[in-house]
């Protein structure tokens, strides 16, 4: 167990290590589209620095607060989107007929789909998410204590997770839709938007549905309220790794959907 581990990390590496090389053949073009990432989403944040300046806060949190929150889901969604495009990127590799030689070789097929594709470009959106973080720190009233601090790695680990499985779950559903369900991407792309604020700002029904139906809030808002001392409940830190147990659903659905694979032909 411990040699197949071993040689599905060397194999993982490997894949990096190509899509790294392919990237640096055009040095000027992928730092300049990394440089592009880091500068066009600041418009978001711009936007949120406008309404605070107006209205100083929103339901009782700081610019500086929301700005830690938002940093750190676009962090989050920025490494899910760098590990896990593959997922994202699915339907391509179905429609092709490319997933029947995925089946044929005798490794993993979530490694060979999370190796197919790395957006090695998110790294500029990564910086930007760090200096956003580091000015929240700068802005912001935290106790920084050791409990805080890996509340936040907490957030890191379990967020990326989560994102991670949304696009496992879109490339799930692709066995029977032959096309990534858009209905998915809300619980993507429109997490990453609207996770720029707490979740409770949006009203109790959204909270329970990030609750009890997609565990948001296990990532965003439970340890943000143990983070900025509005808590003393210090397991509301560690509930971001709870986002393995959606994983886990997931994947079961990815196993449901591989047995039901049927080719799409060339």
């Amino acid at each position: 167990m411990g040699e197949k581990i071993k040689s599905s990390g060397k194999l993982y590496f490997h894949y990096l290590s190509v899509a790294l090389r392919s990237a640096m053949q055009y040095k000027t073009s992928f730092f300049l589209m990394v440089i592009g990432r880091f500068l066009l989403f600041f418009n978001g944040i711009l936007g949120v620095y406008f309404m605070f300046s107006r209205f100083g806060h929103v339901k009782g949190y700081t610019f500086g607060e929301v700005l830690l929150c938002f940093s750190i889901i676009q962090m989050d969604f920025a490494l899910a989107e760098c590990i896990g495009s593959g997922f994202a990127t699915f339907a391509s590799i179905v429609r092709q007929g490319e997933f029947d030689r995925v089946l044929l070789r005798p490794r993993s097929t979530i490694l060979q789909v999370l190796g197919s594709q790395f957006r090695i470009d998110r790294i500029g959106l990564i910086f930007q998410a760090i200096f956003m973080f580091a000015y929240g720190i700068i802005i912001s009233p935290v106790d920084w204590t050791f409990g805080r601090v890996m509340t936040v790695f907490s957030m890191l680990l379990g967020g990326t997770t989560l994102f991670i499985s949304f696009f496992l779950l879109r490339a799930a559903f692709t066995f029977f839709t032959l096309e990534g369900l858009e209905l998915v991407n809300i619980l993507t792309y429109g997490a990453q938007e609207h996770g720029k604020y707490p979740v409770d700002i949006y009203g109790k029904k959204m909270m329970k549905f990030c609750t009890y139906v997609i565990p948001y809030t296990l990532i965003q808002y439970y340890p943000l309220q143990y983070l900025l001392g509005r808590t003393d409940q210090w397991y509301y830190g560690v509930y971001p790794l709870c986002a393995v147990y959606f994983l886990l659903v997931c994947y079961g659905m990815w196993r449901f959907g591989m047995r039901h694979y049927q080719s799409a032909g060339s």
